[in-house]
């Protein structure tokens, strides 16, 4: 069962070439006048080939209806992503399931970061908790080039919620913390899991930390103690995917 928010508007023309690719409902589009380019041409292709109505406007239009963000010259109005529930992803017969939940990730280009590495590595759903999650928007579909409509995306009550639902199918759960001795090369990742990336400040949950099988962190050499959370998501998802690989 899905369950859709209100309408959006998507900016940047690799996110509405996913976004026609994905099946989604659009609208109508924007183009700026005079804007030419291979993405450009291929947007113009699906439009055409969908039957989208589109509008030729100045680069003035365009930079209202982004609110003045990098648009690359084509807006679009857009149903929004669908909310997926978690239930029917665990249900799915596949092997080696990889989940990944954000504990308080609230920075949009964090979040649309996250989202566009979790389906380069093959993610199976990313799940967020209704309240003090970064929201899907606009930006956070464009910073995700367009990935946001590929991976299913999951809204939970409470991350601990979601943590006990996937312990009780089987799933071993990992949560990056740097409250711990072990890295996350220590660990079996050749199996289903899931994976727990916290909040810019406070990392994951003390609460949610009790009840994992494992933690695990990065190693770090430098004075600077911590990294960028979509960047450490980057490391540890590479390393999940390098492991079943090899």
């Amino acid at each position: 069962m899905e369950e859709r928010v209100k309408q959006t508007k998507v900016f940047g023309i690799r996110a509405i070439i996913e976004a026609i690719n994905s099946g989604s409902s659009v609208d109508k589009v924007f183009l700026q006048k005079g804007t030419k380019g291979p993405l450009m041409q291929e947007l113009n292709g699906l439009i055409k080939e969908h039957n989208i109505s589109f509008n030729l406007v100045p680069v003035e239009k365009l930079d209202r209806l982004s609110k003045h963000m990098n648009h690359q010259g084509a807006v679009a109005q857009i149903a929004a992503v669908p909310f997926h529930d978690l239930n029917d992803i665990l249900e799915k017969d596949t092997d080696q399931k990889l989940l990944l939940l954000l504990d308080g990730v609230s920075d949009v280009r964090n979040f649309g970061a996250i989202i566009r590495t979790a389906e380069c590595t093959g993610v199976d759903a990313i799940v967020i908790a209704k309240n003090g999650s970064a929201p899907l928007n606009a930006e956070t579909i464009k910073t995700s080039a367009g990935a946001a409509f590929k991976v299913p995306i999951c809204k939970v009550d409470h991350i601990k919620d979601a943590v006990f639902m996937i312990q009780a199918s089987g799933i071993e759960v990992v949560a990056a913390t740097e409250k711990t001795d072990q890295q996350i090369y220590d660990i079996d990742l050749n199996q289903s899991l899931a994976l727990i990336m916290g909040s810019e400040h406070k990392g994951v949950n003390p609460s949610t930390l009790k009840i994992v099988e494992h933690k695990a962190k990065l190693p770090m050499k430098g004075e600077i103690s911590s990294l960028n959370v979509s960047v450490a998501c980057g490391a540890f998802l590479y390393e999940v995917l390098r492991q079943r690989l090899f």
